[in-house]
Formats: C-alpha cells, structure tokens, sequence
C-alpha cells in the first residue's frame, strides 16, 4: 500500500479529532427576568465566564424578560429541545419537580439563616429529584422574600379577603395558602397582570419588593403587608441531556461556576430586596404590620395547614418532615 493511501485516512481521522475538541455547544436560555436586573447581571457574569473557562466550547444564547413565554412555556420547550435552560421562581421549579415547592411553601421559614440551613441539608435530596425529571440544578437563586401589596391597608387575613387579589395561574401553592386563609384569588398569567391592575380588575398583588419594581405594578399600588407570606425559591435548571453532552471538564466547569454565580446572585437579591423596600417608602407605600401576635400566629397556622394539604399532591410526607426536622435542629441549636 503507498504511504498516499495511509496518509490519507490519517489526515481525516486527525481532523475529525480535531473537529470534535472545537465542537461547540449553543445553550438556548429563558427567563422572566427582564434585562439589566440584577439575575441578568448575574446570569450574563455566569455565562461569559464558563465560555472562558471552556475555551469556547459552551456558549449561550439569552432570551430575557419573557420573550420565549411563561415560566410553564419555557419548560415545555426545552423538553420539546427548542430551549437548554432556564432561570425560574417556584412556578416553573414546579413544572419539573413539584416536591421542590416544599421550599415555597407560606410562613415557613423566618429568617436567612434558616433558608440557609435547610438549602444546604436538603440539597443533594432535591438535586436528585430534578436529576430523575431530565434537569441538572446548575444552582439555587434566591427570588426572596414576598409580600402583599395592595390599595387597601391589609393587618390581618379578613382585610386580605376583601381584595381582588392576584394568583399565578396554576401555582397549587398560592392557591393552598389562599384557600388556608379563605381568600378567594383571581388566577392569571404574570404577563396578564399591569393590564389587570390598570383596569381594576385587580387591585392586590403578592412578589419580592424587587419584582414588584422591575415589573413596575408598585406604580398601581398604595400598601405593602410588611409579614412576609414566603421567601420565593428560584434555581437555574438545565437540560440533563445536554448536560451529558459536555465533556467532564466542561461539566465542572458548569457546576463549579454556577454555585459561584448563584450563590452570589442569592445574596445579592437579598440586599436588593432591603434596598427596595426602602425605594418603595420612599415611593410612599405604607408598610402595615401585622394586627397582633395572635394574628401573626394565625397566619402561621395557615402555613401550617396549607403544608399539610399539599401533603400527596405535591410532595411526601417524609419529604417534609425531612425539612421540618431540619428546622427544628437549627432552631434548637440556635435557642441554646
């Protein structure tokens, strides 16, 4: 055989080699969060980096402020493979793994140290549960804390029942809180809302203090129920298959970087959500508190059976008690 020949086969099996190390990976991403907010910042600073990191291989194309849909058409897409990854509040979170709204539920938690606590013990729980639903979880990020907003002062939950609230249309866990507290919502999308406020149609809305503003529904409101009701999760969540596609170093990459990012993003909506209750009083919004301590315990009872409820529906009864004792170890070590 003429050394041509050999050469040949050669030549095309060391480019296909090479072909391969630059094969690039296009991650589609969508999110609510529209641009310039502090998650796009964070998510733009994730995504540059991990292309550096992997010399190009992994890139991402962003699709922000709700342009690819709601959170519920975004996880539809990517299963149907038009989309990667998504950046998503408990709604969409509940679409791929509905245990995960454990998280989300009402007058759970009652400080940052408890959200960071139970986060951490119960991690690897919920990694593996998006990991059975087809998702890798590149990292929780914290939405916050939510309150309720309103055009008429709200101190205890008959003053919340007189209100044309809203309610994120399928989200069984607003809708568990709400029957708890015998209020009856108005369920719409989040994009249905502005035009719902400007109509009268609505005239009472729940969201972290920094939502409330990015969407600007705090231009249509008057009060603000300082109690929180919640502290709303969100996580970035991608495709497991294309996850696996990646090569080891690359998928350490993705991990390393999105504990990094997202830890940071978590931290920093907390400060923003301190920064814009302030813009918000400024703004003259009239924070009211909370009628009594017996009201504030009611609400929590509330809490409390809307947990129960949910009990077989969304999640396991050993999954919350997991998460219970969890909380009831660090209060105990913290009282003592």
């Amino acid at each position: 055989m003429s050394s041509s020949k050999i050469f040949a086969p050669v030549c095309a099996l060391l480019l296909a080699f090479s072909a391969a190390a630059q094969a690039q990976t296009v991650i589609k991403f969508a999110t609510l969060a529209p641009d310039g907010s502090t998650w796009m910042k964070s998510m733009k600073l994730f995504t540059e980096e991990v292309t550096a990191r992997t010399a190009g291989r992994v890139k991402f194309k962003i699709y922000a402020g709700g342009v690819s849909g709601d959170e519920k058409d975004v996880v539809r897409k990517i299963r149907l493979g038009q989309l990667q990854a998504g950046g998503f509040t408990g709604v969409g979170i509940g679409e791929v793994a509905p245990e995960a709204r454990l998280l989300d539920t009402p007058f759970l938690f009652k400080s940052a140290k408890e959200i960071d606590h139970v986060y951490g013990a119960m991690d690897a729980d919920f990694r593996k549960i998006f990991e059975s639903r087809g998702y890798v979880l590149l990292g929780w990020a914290e939405v916050g804390i939510v309150n309720v907003f309103s055009n008429t002062p709200i101190t205890r939950p008959e003053d919340m029942r007189g209100t044309k609230i809203w309610l994120w249309e399928g989200d069984p866990i607003a809708e568990a809180m709400f029957a708890a507290l015998k209020v009856r919502p108005i369920p719409l999308s989040v994009t249905d809302v502005m035009s719902s406020l400007q109509t009268g149609m609505l005239n009472s809305v729940y969201g972290s203090p920094l939502s409330i503003i990015a969407l600007q529904w705090f231009s249509k409101m008057k009060y603000v129920f300082s109690l929180p009701i919640t502290n709303a999760s969100g996580a970035v969540l991608l495709s497991k298959k294309t996850f696996s596609s990646l090569s080891m170093d690359d998928q350490k990459a993705m991990m390393e970087l999105g504990e990094k990012h997202f830890r940071a993003l978590t931290l920093a909506s907390r400060k923003d959500n301190e920064q814009s209750v302030s813009i918000l009083k400024a703004k003259k919004l009239v924070f009211t508190d909370p009628a009594s301590p017996a009201v504030v315990a009611e609400f929590e009872k509330a809490g409390d059976d809307a947990r129960k409820a949910l009990v077989g529906k969304l999640y396991s009864k050993e999954l919350l008690d997991k998460v219970q004792t969890a909380l009831k170890t660090f209060r105990s070590a913290k009282k003592n």
